[in-house]
């Protein structure tokens, strides 16, 4: 209640302030660290949910910006006003500001190296920035810098050194619990975690997310970062922990983050996970249930296309209403169709292999004979000549998605094109069952269709 309270006194202050006529009221009247400090405290209500609060972050961007342009030497021989130099910059600011504040400050050695790192960042150079940052412990700064910079380090860090990267970003969480910087830093503890595959640190950081920071106007980032690890880390993280964490979100969030889950797996070929995944989001919470909501029936019946109930899965496709549905949805519609329809229909009768030679008879209709020795082009075929066209891998084959927020798994490689000097019988059409080749290849064009369409639903 007091840090709220604090909170809105501050924000009637810069309004005051803001809506002034006179001259720069707020820049002269105030000190960089407390716009700063305004601007944290906002900050951290819009992680807390309060989206109105996002426009009074825009406007106190602008008035610190302002007034660390004004600063001056003098300005920045208090201690507190040059760390909240490098909390703007590190808060969202204008690199260009900090940098030209920077050169008017007369800072000791460790400070002006900090500031550099903090540039560096900021104007998108990661390698420099990581040596100039690399010697300074967040631990041993002022919280709010020290939780900052941890979390910059962290981000850094994240690709060529994940495990050093999620120590930073646990620090950040230490000495800066309740805030944006913790938002950040548990939503980017997450994506890092799939990386690594560590299972027990994606659960945690997602449950941790999931209860403080749901409403954050970040979330979506997190959804895309736990869709993806949930598709990942598949065998590792059981149902019911799943639903330990989904049951924390609101019944609306919860359905749309199995929607998603289902469509992901069924199109990775994980049949257990969008079975599961859609059975959550059809059967909804306190008796609302969603089981007409078309993307769950389509969603489930992906899961099951290829099962022995084909028929009432053709049945279940036929009942979806396609009006309700996006235009990526409609396609995975359409191609769900065709594999159900390549699975009932008859083989087509398999070539003779090696047939005998027939013995060279005059023919009373040779148009007859000349059509057997032609295609459906009217050309004769070429002997020994084989395909170039790729052939298509089994949907489940295909690895697992990364963990990169709505992508889906990759196309895999490409089987080795015969040359064309290979004699025709080495090819193995002769012993592939038509049905499944057809299942195989609609399957294959199911899993391309959702690369081109992104795999969030719409």
């Amino acid at each position: 209640m007091k840090r709220a309270a604090l909170t809105s006194r501050m924000i009637g202050l810069l309004l005051l302030a803001a809506a002034c006529p006179s001259a720069g009221l707020a820049q002269d009247t105030l000190q960089p660290y407390q716009l700063v400090r305004s601007l944290q405290l906002v900050q951290d209500r819009i992680a807390a949910g309060d989206h109105a609060a996002m426009p009074m972050q825009a406007k106190l961007l602008e008035m610190t910006d302002a007034r660390l342009r004004a600063a001056d030497a003098e300005d920045f021989k208090d201690p507190k006003n040059f760390r909240a130099l490098l909390v703007y910059g590190m808060s969202g600011g204008n690199p260009v500001t900090v940098e030209a504040a920077v050169s008017r400050a007369a800072s000791d050695p460790r400070n002006l190296a900090m500031a550099k790192g903090v540039i560096d960042y900021l104007n998108g150079r990661p390698g420099e920035a990581i040596e100039a940052l690399r010697p300074i412990n967040p631990m041993t700064l002022p919280g709010d810098l020290g939780a900052f910079l941890a979390l910059v380090k962290g981000s850094l860090l994240a690709t060529d050194q994940p495990a050093a990267a999620l120590t930073l970003l646990d620090e950040a969480k230490l000495l800066s619990p309740g805030t944006l910087v913790e938002e950040a830093a548990l939503r980017r503890s997450v994506g890092i975690a799939v990386t690594q595959g560590d299972a027990a640190r994606f659960a945690l950081a997602s449950t941790q997310y999931v209860e403080r920071y749901l409403y954050s106007p970040y979330a979506s980032q997190f959804a895309d970062s736990f869709v993806s690890g949930v598709i990942a880390l598949h065998m590792s993280i059981s149902q019911d922990k799943l639903a330990d964490i989904t049951s924390m979100m609101d019944p609306e969030r919860e359905k749309v983050i199995y929607l998603r889950i289902a469509r992901r797996a069924a199109i990775d070929g994980m049949s257990d996970l969008s079975a599961f995944a859609s059975a959550r989001a059809e059967q909804g919470r306190d008796g609302n249930t969603n089981q007409d909501d078309p993307r769950a029936l389509l969603y489930s019946s992906l899961s099951t296309v290829t099962s022995d109930t084909i028929e009432d899965v053709r049945t279940k496709l036929g009942k979806i209403d396609r009006s309700k549905l996006s235009d990526g949805d409609r396609a995975l519609l359409d191609a769900a169709q065709a594999i159900a329809g390549e699975v009932v229909a008859p083989p087509a009768s398999l070539p003779v292999a090696n047939p005998a030679p027939a013995p060279v008879v005059p023919s009373p209709e040779p148009e007859i004979a000349a059509a057997s020795t032609t295609d459906a082009a009217g050309l004769p075929p070429v002997e020994g000549a084989v395909s170039e066209k790729p052939a298509l891998a089994p949907l489940a084959a295909a690895p697992a998605a990364p963990a990169a927020p709505n992508t889906s798994a990759p196309a895999t490689d490409a089987a080795t094109v015969l040359p064309a000097s290979a004699p025709a019988v080495a090819a193995s059409a002769d012993t592939t069952d038509p049905t499944d080749a057809a299942m195989t290849k609609t399957r294959r064009q199911l899993d391309l269709i959702d690369q081109m369409l992104g795999a969030a639903p719409k």
